[in-house]
């Protein structure tokens, strides 16, 4: 749920907060004075594309802050605002709410936050969607869209077509898979067959040679080593030979460890304390040179003494050079192109027998997405008639009432050019992503009028009281926990304004509803009522937010009352519309419970 918003430097909007409660809030205000910038900026804070010339003249940011809590929303919905939190690493507010932020520069620059962590605008999209959804005159367009009506419907279905659809999209992403890799074996059989032999020849060098990982590495460290070898001779010699003495020459002098001996012999033979306490430091000292001494024994023994070593490392080297000229640049990654050589062969073999065996896969894939497709659209179709009954019976109260609401789901037929033909029943179709179905919306003005597309038969107030009656019908699978209506009342008056007003109390019972509207019909349905007024100091017009006790909601509702706000006629009106409605939700909610 929206708790609160606040606006820095949008459109008119100088500084603004608003509160915002459980049940219906309707936002009122005279014309210009500020009211859609609640709309843009709950747009901005679902993540939607910034623009600069939003930005309040004079300032040099737009910034805008809403504080939402997520303990009223479903689990499902809970549990993908946790994700979210969790992988950007936002934190909860101490009052347990999170706090989301969009900032617009002048120069276009945008930045989001999220629970005091920097965030792309995406993310604040993947927060949003789970508890807000936005209908603005933009949405009334796109409900004559095709795939937002298959979208719509989808919705309205449930679970009764959403599982059939991800068994769908799983089938046909691996059918589409496998009659790529056949078209494009068969369409390209001598290149492939031509791209098969090199690869064979180059794995055979690669073969040949058998580099191991690591090894040209080695090789350079051991190519070192040999160059210097006389030197590493001497030097290991001579250091052996001044520790350990050298008798093979008469008059050699003793080593290190001779000398050593003698001390500790020395020592150890006294009488005097301090001195045999010494004996054992030598010890440790003799212990040391001995196991240098032995090292050193080993190095040596270990040089190579064939001259031809360096010969033989050297042309090793020069395999391996051969290879990482060709193929990578060092052996491990020769090594890792030819794993991938020999996965690419696996996919190259153009033979009649791999060919027939693909075609086979393809033909199995295809009969899996052709039967989900059906189940699919049988589903569809079934709940295509549900919610023509139910979007028609809400049209009948929102003084449509001959209208009705036709919903057609027919069999899309594939192009000249398909990427994606399918045969179904005997009729070639396209294989979309949502199915092979495109869906309708049509409306009948009357009982016996011929049903048209909603682009062609609907005016610009029945298209608003068509997707009110849609977002009531689908309130009970709807994905957020706050809707919000940009004028959706728009181009309707008299008793149509009443039965908007009289749904969206009814969708508060269930949702946090937020409604900008022009009509006082809809507005006395309020539970909470802002209204946004401008003020004009000579130097700019700013706007403000501030919610309406009963007195100046009478004032309000007498000013949407054709302006009558100073006369005595216009307040009793304005009472008795409140009053209307007040008694209407209260004998709604003792039916409701």
């Amino acid at each position: 749920m929206l708790t609160e918003i606040r606006i820095d430097g949008l459109g008119v909007i100088s500084t603004a907060t608003a509160q915002f409660h459980e049940g219906l809030t309707c936002v009122t205000g005279e014309t210009g004075a500020g009211k859609t910038m609640v709309v843009t900026g709950l747009h901005l804070l679902g993540g939607s594309r910034a623009d600069a010339g939003r930005v309040r003249r004079g300032a040099t940011r737009a910034v805008v802050e809403g504080r939402f809590t997520i303990d009223e929303v479903h689990d499902g919905a809970r549990d993908e605002v946790e994700k979210v939190l969790e992988s950007t690493g936002g934190q909860r507010d101490d009052d347990d709410s999170i706090i989301a932020v969009r900032t617009v520069g002048s120069d276009g620059r945008s930045r989001a936050h999220l629970g005091g962590r920097s965030v792309p605008a995406a993310a604040l999209s993947e927060f949003t969607a789970p508890l807000l959804t936005v209908h603005g005159q933009n949405d009334q367009l796109r409900l004559q869209r095709p795939d937002q009506q298959l979208h719509a419907l989808d919705r309205f279905a449930g679970s009764a077509v959403s599982g059939l659809l991800r068994k769908y999209q799983l089938a046909r992403r691996t059918w589409l898979q496998a009659r790529t890799e056949l078209l494009e074996r068969t369409a390209r059989g001598r290149e492939l067959a031509l791209e098969a032999d090199r690869l064979h020849h180059s794995l055979n060098e690669i073969d040949t040679v058998a580099p191991e990982p690591g090894e040209d590495e080695r090789i350079v460290a051991e190519v070192l080593r040999l160059s210097d070898l006389d030197s590493l001779r001497e030097a290991a010699g001579a250091a052996h030979d001044a520790l350990a003495g050298s008798g093979d020459e008469p008059g050699a002098g003793a080593g290190a460890l001779d000398a050593l001996g003698a001390a500790r012999a020395r020592l150890e033979a006294g009488e005097d304390p301090a001195l045999t306490a010494l004996a054992p430091r030598l010890g440790e000292a003799i212990a040391v040179v001995v196991d240098v001494t032995t090292e050193l024994s080993s190095y040596l023994s270990d040089l190579p003494s064939d001259p031809a070593a360096l010969d033989s490392l050297l042309t090793r080297q020069a395999e391996l050079k051969s290879l990482t000229r060709k193929y990578a640049p060092d052996v491990d990654a020769v090594i890792a192109w030819a794993e991938d050589a020999r996965t690419r062969l696996t996919s190259l073999d153009v033979s009649d027998e791999a060919l027939a065996a693909l075609a086979v896969e393809v033909e199995t894939a295809a009969a899996q997405v052709r039967e989900t497709a059906k189940k699919l659209t049988a589903a569809r179709r079934k709940a295509a008639r549900k919610l023509a009954t139910a979007v028609s019976a809400e049209l009948s109260g929102l003084a449509m009432g001959r209208a009705s609401l036709e919903v057609q789901v027919r069999p899309l037929a594939a192009g000249a050019q398909d990427n994606a033909p399918i045969t179904v029943d005997g009729a070639e179709l396209h294989a979309g992503g949502t199915g092979v179905d495109e869906v309708e919306f049509r409306l009948s003005a009357h009982s016996g009028a011929q049903s048209l597309p909603l682009s062609r038969s609907a005016s610009g107030g029945e298209l608003s009281r068509v997707m009110l009656a849609l977002e009531v019908v689908l309130a009970s699978s709807d994905y957020g926990s706050t809707m919000v209506f940009d004028e959706v009342d728009a181009g309707v008056g008299g008793r149509a304004a009443v039965e908007i007003g009289r749904r969206l109390a009814r969708l508060a019972r269930t949702h946090q509803v937020i409604v900008v509207t022009h009509l006082p019909q809809v507005a006395a349905f309020a539970d909470t009522h802002l209204v946004v007024d401008k003020v004009d100091d000579g130097k700019g017009v700013n706007s403000g937010v501030h919610a309406l006790s009963t007195d100046e909601r009478v004032v309000e509702l007498a000013r949407m009352l054709a302006g009558l706000d100073d006369t005595e006629t216009g307040r009793a009106h304005a009472e008795e519309l409140l009053a209307t409605a007040r008694a209407e939700k209260a004998e709604a909610g003792s039916v409701a419970g």
